[in-house]
């Protein structure tokens, strides 16, 4: 499976940059900067930059709002010619428990809407890696607790969160979605916190 395309949701602007419905912009940033890239270029719904990961890739961030994701998505996809079994999408999930990580090669939006925005766009055929964001104080409204930032005790947590779901994205753009699959859909060890 080749991915040509990464899709990292999240909602743009600073009131939003570091909630938890935001890490798959902080996943995708991680991985461009570690491939050098710190200027995105403006498209109409979108931001983009590329990267060379033995191949030219795409690394996307919507700026749709992570309920109107579909419309990002789905200009990429039209504007380069793309199918969505060519594109990872990097989600959080509130219902893995902080720094989990689940890749899948397909499967249903859950309780997410950003990903059905996407599904109602394009089906459920797209592989997805979903990081989570759950601590242990979950209480209350879902949607104010994603859109709250990590505690000063989870941030520790949420950034290697990060840095591993940045690793698994490497690992899937090297052709080896099953191993990526195999290493990282387990918690991490204490020595990856």
């Amino acid at each position: 499976m080749t991915i040509d395309l990464v899709l990292g949701l999240g909602n743009p602007g600073v009131d939003y940059r570091v909630t938890r419905h935001n890490i798959g912009f902080r996943v995708i940033e991680e991985v461009a900067r570690r491939h050098g890239v710190s200027d995105w270029e403006q498209r109409p719904s979108c931001e983009l930059a590329v990267i060379t990961a033995g191949r030219f890739v795409l690394l996307s961030r919507p700026l749709t709002y992570m309920n109107r994701s579909g419309e990002a998505m789905r200009w990429l996809l039209e504007e380069f010619g793309l199918t969505p079994e060519s594109m990872l999408v990097v989600v959080d999930d509130v219902d893995l428990p902080l720094a989990n990580l689940r890749l899948r090669r397909s499967g249903g939006p859950g309780t997410h809407n950003g990903l059905r925005s996407l599904c109602e766009e394009v089906g459920t055929g797209f592989p997805r890696l979903r990081v989570g964001v759950r601590g242990d104080d979950m209480t209350g409204d879902l949607a104010d607790y994603v859109l709250s930032s990590f505690t000063e005790e989870e941030a520790n947590a949420a950034k290697a969160a990060v840095e591993r779901a940045a690793d698994a994205v490497e690992t899937v753009l090297r052709n080896r979605f099953e191993r990526a699959m195999n290493k990282y859909n387990r918690p991490p060890t204490t020595d990856e916190l």
